[in-house]
């Protein structure tokens, strides 16, 4: 177990790069292994979940060849991929899991995914369901609904799924599994979730569209595919990872951070809004939009924040990022509410819970929900060990709440930040 000491800080200068979004960097993979031609990967996020990503389509014979600065994948395209000699070992990683998942549904061979212990326990009935609702045959190996999951080979049938969350890895496993279908697929989820899956597919020259209907629910449909094609895709800086820097800047005193090239996509941006409407002062910078993809620079200073209501279809938007909201929250002047976040039960730990041990930990008055939580803000915090059950969220979020709690500040199984943000405890010192 490794552990990182926190410090209170008397101010953060300069600026930093953002490491490529997790989500974009993960499908990038995946839909260059499936394509025709080499695609090449700018800002590839090479934390360990997409490693894993990248080790199991290497397993079913899929070139990649990784650069200094750049991702070749030397696509096998949609019916290319071979049969593995072992188990998919997934790692901590859900998005692959599930994803993979939809890919597999359509191939010719028969597979197993399994990861580490934590993943071995995450729900997959979720993605199970829909997928064997097309033809797909998923089984659970413990009869658990979880991980390890044998994958054989089904013939698959287009369906419309009405999903009762908001999930972007249901949405994009279902999707991905239409390219395999005899018939156009679509799926329905209560709030439209973040949509990479979608916008890479009519990159790669997919037919995929996307509505909005009136009761603030979305479809997005695909039809089969013969063909995908190799593109080049630069990754922009992950907007999760960003949000603790930005956190950052807004709590230490005497703070100004210029936060680059982050990911800005609306289906991910709800942090940005709860920021503004906690009286954030923040300045967008360089903005630009490239593969439907927006960016820009995020200026950042320091001030008093107040706090907010957080729910409904917001929510979908910034899930990853409401642990550092929480830590935020617990900062802000007046009380924050968090609801509709039910989600956050089924992530790497069950962070309604994880977050609100820690921030009482710390002194904080919070009170868990059964989909969200109450926070009580304006109480000075102390430092504590921090319990970070090898979420790399908690134990980022905490490191940001360590930075203005008097004392120190300990994360305990800090190398779990490694997942998304390999070097993040470096590029918080050197703004200290």
């Amino acid at each position: 177990m490794s552990v990182k000491s926190i410090y209170p800080s008397k101010g953060l200068k300069g600026e930093v790069n953002i490491p490529g979004d997790k989500s974009i960097s993960h499908r990038s993979i995946m839909l260059g292994s499936i394509a025709q031609g080499t695609t090449e990967i700018t800002h590839f996020l090479k934390g360990a979940d997409c490693v894993s990503t990248m080790n199991c389509f290497r397993k079913m014979g899929v070139e990649i060849v990784e650069k200094s600065d750049y991702i070749l994948v030397h696509g096998k395209g949609l019916w290319g991929l071979t049969s593995p000699d072992e188990v998919l070992d997934v790692g901590n990683s859900g998005t692959t899991t599930r994803l993979l998942s939809g890919i597999l549904s359509g191939q010719k061979f028969p597979c197993t995914l399994s990861g580490d212990e934590s993943l071995n326990s995450r729900p997959m009935a979720r993605i199970m369901t829909p997928l064997n609702n097309m033809g797909a045959d998923i089984k659970s190996l413990n009869h658990n609904n979880c991980a390890p999951l044998c994958i054989n080979p089904g013939t698959l049938h287009g369906i419309h799924y009405q999903s009762p969350v908001a999930s972007a890895q249901v949405k994009s496993a279902i999707l991905l599994a239409g390219l395999y279908a005899d018939s156009e697929t679509s799926v329905t989820e209560p709030a439209l979730s973040r949509n990479h899956t979608e916008l890479m597919l009519q990159n790669f020259g997919a037919y995929v569209t996307s509505t909005m209907h009136s009761d603030g629910s979305a479809t997005a449909q695909v039809e089969p595919a013969s063909e995908l094609y190799g593109q080049q895709i630069f990754v922009p800086g992950d907007i999760s990872s960003a949000a603790y820097f930005i956190a950052a800047g807004l709590l230490v005193p005497h703070s100004e951070i210029l936060v680059k090239n982050v990911g800005t996509n609306f289906t991910r941006a709800g942090f940005l809004k709860v920021c503004e409407a906690m009286g954030a002062s923040m300045t967008m910078l360089n903005k630009s939009f490239e593969g439907g993809e927006g960016r820009a620079d995020i200026l950042v200073k320091s001030g008093t924040l107040k706090g907010t209501t957080i729910e409904g279809d917001i929510i979908p938007t910034l899930i990853d990022e409401l642990p550092i909201i929480a830590v935020m929250a617990a900062y802000a002047e007046g009380t924050t509410v968090i609801k509709d976040a039910a989600e956050l039960k089924v992530k790497e730990t069950n962070r309604i819970d994880t977050v609100a041990e820690n921030l009482k930990a710390m002194g904080a008055f919070v009170t868990p929900t059964e989909d969200g939580m109450v926070i009580e803000g304006g109480t000075s915090l102390k430092g504590a060990h921090i319990k970070s059950y090898l979420d790399h969220r908690i134990a980022m979020s905490f490191a940001v709440a360590g930075l203005t709690a008097s004392g120190e500040t300990v994360i305990e199984d800090s190398q779990c930040v490694d997942v998304s943000f390999p070097g993040f405890f470096a590029s918080l010192e050197k703004l200290s």
